[in-house]
């Protein structure tokens, strides 16, 4: 009755409407190419709708993974910081636990990610450039000095040097008397991303799945509060892939990652309950919501009837998310705070557990204080003022919304059956299979906005004179005190000690023991950063990246 109905108006009512005035577009449809209908009904839903439902904190979890959501507490807001010196880090974090921030989120710079020692030759140029410089634990203690880490959930975003930062933010923690097994944060540790989209990577992927699993079993055991890996979908969205994209890959890498750690002799329901995730949220609201409510419903599933998990919160999808940096424009920067307040919206309506809001300034340079408490301030005023907090899964049952999510579900599917066939997602980045259809969605995409069929307001239409913006500056002499700092400290200490805890390490790394109790040993004896990773590439060796055309 409902498609009869529908069918009349749009031969009928919209049919005449459309005739006189034609539509804006010839063709509507999400960033994922999802056509979108001009009005939805019932029918438009597949049937058997409350079965894929659910209810809050019960399977499928669609609805969210807590019982309560937002009504008990609002999501963590976890602003990203981390800049030029440990001190200024430290400034900064001050700063925003003091505004109302609830959780910690560090960015390292490069060479810290690529472990490299701030006066490593390859460096140079790069120290405290994107993010903060960690060459030992003393730049550690200097980093968390005067935050209780007993009290702050912590996110590093670090990925093939995860273990050895996991076990410096242990070793401080212990130095100021918290137990490994209260320490609450996570590590990205997400190295398969890393080949498919972002390029930080250092080992190649069988030694460093190896690690992360090693990482999976040693915190299951010592620091069960700590979430040992964030698989993030939100670097492959920022190369351009599309939210199907972004989901399928995502939950590729998470079923990787589960069959490595089985493999190696885990229980599922023994480390699967403290995975994460990490998404992108873009500007396409709808979409955007539909996309997180689909994740998670896949995900219980795979984790139900492909590993056969039976603890409900082996089960649960639970994210962080960040707002697109690359929506971000360095034209008209001000209309990046209404970007990022859509970018939040759709987080929250989608169910996020935590989230970063961007500053406006971004596609300029690092962001200024009066930048970043805006930017905490959009997600305040969401959770305080906008209401949508206050009901679960408030876009729930919306015929739109649940055939956007269907179709986006689906769709994702598809992709995971095609890496099966081809071996799994290792196999799949190793053939440059994934790496191919990203560029070829951002080029999609980047087409789009050239031909102005996608607006970017004040980028390729209602363009103005902006006026000059203030943009933040990393001192250059910051790299010349961070090695200077570096150099003293390797005179200061036991090199002999340090140089023994080293060669401990490469000696796990040519067997089979766990990593991670030498490596805590390594940064408790003051080794540094880079020389654990140059113990580390010595046995395993490092990877080449396969060339996409």
């Amino acid at each position: 009755m409902a498609d009869e109905k529908k069918q009349r108006w749009i031969e009928g009512t919209y049919g005449k409407a459309v005739k006189k005035g034609p539509e804006r577009r010839a063709r509507f449809e999400t960033t994922s190419g999802v056509p979108q209908q001009p009005v939805y009904v019932p029918s438009d839903v597949k049937p058997a709708l409350e079965e894929r439902l659910g209810l809050p904190g019960e399977y499928p979890f669609t609805r969210g993974v807590q019982p309560t959501m937002y009504r008990g507490r609002f999501w963590t807001m976890r602003q990203y910081a981390g800049f030029g010196s440990a001190e200024e880090s430290n400034k900064r974090y001050h700063y925003l636990l003091k505004s109302g921030q609830t959780g910690l989120s560090v960015a390292f710079d490069l060479p810290t990610q690529m472990g490299r020692d701030s006066d490593h030759p390859r460096a140079r140029g790069e120290v405290g450039k994107v993010g903060v410089a960690i060459d030992s634990i003393r730049d550690m203690e200097t980093l968390l000095d005067g935050i209780p880490l007993g009290e702050v959930s912590t996110s590093m975003t670090i990925n093939s040097t995860a273990g050895i930062l996991l076990a410096l933010y242990q070793a401080v923690g212990e130095k100021q008397g918290v137990a490994p097994g209260d320490l609450q944060g996570t590590i990205q540790n997400d190295i398969l991303k890393e080949y498919a989209a972002r390029g930080t990577y250092i080992y190649p992927p069988e030694p460093s799945l190896r690690v992360i699993t090693d990482i999976f079993a040693y915190t299951a055991k010592v620091m069960p509060k700590w979430n040992p890996i964030s698989i993030s979908g939100y670097h492959i969205r920022e190369a351009g892939s599309t939210a199907v994209q972004e989901v399928a890959f995502t939950l590729a890498d998470g079923i990787a990652y589960v069959d490595a750690a089985v493999k190696a002799g885990l229980d599922v329901d023994a480390f699967a309950g403290r995975l994460s995730f990490f998404f992108n949220a873009h500007n396409d609201l709808l979409e955007e919501v539909a996309k997180f409510r689909a994740a998670r419903r896949l995900w219980s599933r795979l984790m139900r009837d492909r590993f056969k998990a039976k603890d409900p919160r082996s089960m649960m999808l639970r994210f962080h998310t960040q707002t697109a940096g690359s929506m971000l424009t360095a034209q008209q920067p001000d209309n990046n705070i209404v970007r990022v307040t859509i970018q939040a919206l759709a987080a929250v309506l989608g169910g996020t557990q935590s989230l970063h809001t961007n500053s406006r300034d971004e596609a300029l340079g690092l962001p200024t204080e009066e930048s970043a408490r805006i930017a905490l301030r959009t997600q305040q005023i969401v959770a305080n003022e906008s209401g949508v907090a206050d009901i679960i899964d408030p876009l729930g049952g919306s015929w739109a919304i649940e055939a956007m999510t269907d179709e986006i579900e689906g769709r994702a599917e598809e992709y995971l059956r095609k890496i099966d066939e081809m071996g799994g997602m290792v196999h799949a980045i190793s053939k440059g299979y994934v790496q191919r259809e990203i560029q070829e969605a951002a080029y999609a995409w980047q087409r789009k906005v050239e031909a102005k069929e996608q607006v970017v307001v004040g980028v390729n239409a209602f363009r103005s004179d902006d006026p000059a913006v203030t943009v933040m500056k990393v001192d250059p002499a910051v790299e010349e005190r961070q090695v200077a700092r570096l150099q003293s400290f390797r005179r200061e200490r036991n090199g002999t000690a340090a140089k023994q805890a080293v060669e401990a390490v490469r000696a796990a790394a040519k067997g089979t023991d766990n990593l991670m109790p030498p490596i805590l040993a390594a940064v408790k004896a003051q080794a540094t950063l880079g020389e654990i990773s140059d113990a580390l590439r010595e046995v395993f060796g490092e990877y080449r990246e396969t060339v996409v055309l």
